[in-house]
């Protein structure tokens, strides 16, 4: 049976939710469903949350051709494809292994119709694809999803024209960036290290740039199961991705995240339930990281008034 770990069941009970909380638990499964396995065969992005070998998270987004996602068996995913040179998590999953697997977190997202489910299990590496055999799956709701549909451009540049930027602080142009965006993604991991990776979504604006290494963003009224806030509880550390979704180009962060409850702090975020802090220790930018484009967005209607 599924069950909630320490600190999802501390966030929960401080937020007044315990009791739904309790009742969503029926959302958690340990296999994929049939009418979920047609819905991983036409996504062509997955997001992967993970360590790296020092023990930092990261998220990153794989994509590749609608069916490069299956679960050939209900209690397994395949993902045809393996992170690019570059790409902060690309070592940790080729080493993973039978001996050694890797504990990620994934989450399949379609913005198109708001579909999405998360996929958190062990993973390791054959022959240029990956294996995770499935701990948690769990169906999502559509709220702050903005849609969009994927754009196939003839002239996207190669992946030899990929450069990789790193640094200890935001740049004007990612914090600029960053307050643009309306989406990202946060893997996080419990204290025993099983990770998970989850979205995240607003109005542009609706991550705040307190300075060139820290950021603070609301968190609003989802399905009280807190996996993420959860883990926060218990294991700090955080790795964030803002996907460039008309240039292809990936913003990845990594550092450490709390959560606040200060009433008097949310009033300056319309619908906040609660604020995430996040504080930076690196910075990793990949132009071209992604071959994928996608139109503008629809915006949710979830989604609370910008700031």
């Amino acid at each position: 049976m599924a069950t909630y770990h320490s600190g999802e069941r501390a966030v929960q009970e401080r937020a007044g939710l315990g009791d739904q909380a309790r009742f969503s638990l029926g959302g958690i499964h340990n296999a994929v469903p049939e009418v979920a396995a047609a819905f991983l065969a036409t996504q062509p992005m997955i997001v992967i949350g993970a360590p790296d070998a020092e023990g930092r998270l990261w998220a990153t987004q794989l994509v590749g051709q609608p069916g490069f996602l299956s679960a050939p068996e209900p209690d397994r995913l395949v993902v045809e494809t393996l992170p690019q040179p570059g790409d902060p998590l690309a070592d940790a999953i080729a080493d993973a292994n039978p001996r050694r697997p890797l504990r990620v977190g994934a989450i399949a997202i379609e913005p198109a119709t708001r579909r999405r489910m998360r996929l958190n299990g062990r993973a390791v590496t054959h022959g240029g694809r990956i294996e995770i055999d499935l701990d948690q799956v769990i169906a999502n709701c559509p709220k702050y999803i903005q849609k969009r549909q994927p754009v196939h451009r003839a002239d996207t540049p190669p992946p030899q024209d990929r450069r990789v930027t790193d640094s200890t602080a935001l740049s004007q142009g990612q914090q600029d960036t960053i307050r643009a965006a309306d989406t990202f993604f946060v893997a996080t991991a419990s204290d025993s290290g099983d990770a998970d990776a989850s979205h995240r979504g607003g109005n542009p604006g609706f991550v705040d740039v307190l300075s060139p290494t820290t950021l603070r963003w609301p968190d609003y009224i989802g399905n009280a199961m807190f996996l993420t806030l959860g883990n926060l509880a218990v294991n700090s550390r955080a790795g964030l991705v803002f996907p460039g979704w008309d240039t292809g180009t990936a913003l990845h962060l990594t550092g450490t995240a709390r959560t606040v409850w200060d009433p008097g702090a949310l009033a300056s975020f319309p619908g906040a339930q609660r604020l995430v802090e996040f504080s930076i220790d690196a910075v990793r930018e990949i132009t071209n990281a992604s071959p994928l484009r996608w139109s503008e967005p629809a915006f949710s209607r979830f989604n609370p008034p910008p700031r």
